[in-house]
């Protein structure tokens, strides 16, 4: 089972993102990312696995029922 390995710009592409963003992510060792040589390849299973990990869940409000003034 092999991962695709993506590109700087292709996964800036996945994100909606410039090109910028996915750089900071390899620079600050905040996504995992393959060298080859002097190319950078993210795999796409790391892509996914930061998106899960940094997807936030929406907080389910109670609604909050009053009284009637006595």
């Amino acid at each position: 089972m092999s991962d695709l390995l993506l590109t700087v710009e292709q996964a800036a592409e996945r994100l909606g993102t410039t090109v910028r963003f996915p750089r900071r992510l390899i620079a600050e060792r905040r996504i995992a990312f393959v060298k080859i040589g002097r190319h950078v390849r993210i795999p796409e299973s790391a892509l996914n696995a930061y998106i899960d990990g940094n997807t936030v869940q929406p907080v389910r409000r109670r609604r909050v029922r009053y009284g009637r003034a006595a």
